[in-house]
């Protein structure tokens, strides 16, 4: 397998429902709980693409350019972007849409870097 199939093949994608419990003051998502979600699902993607342990080292930029109210779906979509030696670069976009619309539109993205490690957290190639 290419290293763009692999790429390809570990894309994840998650839905969720944005429920009043996640939500501030403002009726929105929380910045918090967005980056966890996003870490998550960079998690998944990276240990998709190299089936190794992985531990997050950085989220590089993460841009909340929309607002998430309460009462909406989101989609999670996580990419490979960069792959180094033991580092992985994982892009995470979250998509809202309207639970009674077709409308759909980014609301935030950001990036990710993880680190492959061995038993005793040692960095190791993620890619044998």
């Amino acid at each position: 397998m290419t290293l763009e199939e692999k790429i390809k093949q570990s894309e994840t994608s998650i839905f969720k429902a944005v429920f009043p419990n996640t939500t501030n003051h403002y009726d929105t998502l929380y910045g918090g709980t967005a980056m966890a979600l996003m870490d998550e699902v960079a998690f998944i993607t990276g240990t998709r693409f190299c089936r190794k342990r992985l531990v997050t080292v950085s989220s590089d930029r993460i841009d909340f350019t929309k607002p998430i109210p309460a009462g909406t779906i989101v989609e999670l979509i996580g990419k490979v972007e960069k792959v180094g030696r033991t580092s992985l670069k994982i892009g995470v976009e979250i998509f809202v849409e309207q639970m009674y619309e077709e409308h759909r539109e980014i609301a935030i993205k950001g990036t990710f870097t993880f680190v492959a490690i061995d038993q005793d957290k040692n960095p190791i190639p993620v890619l044998d």
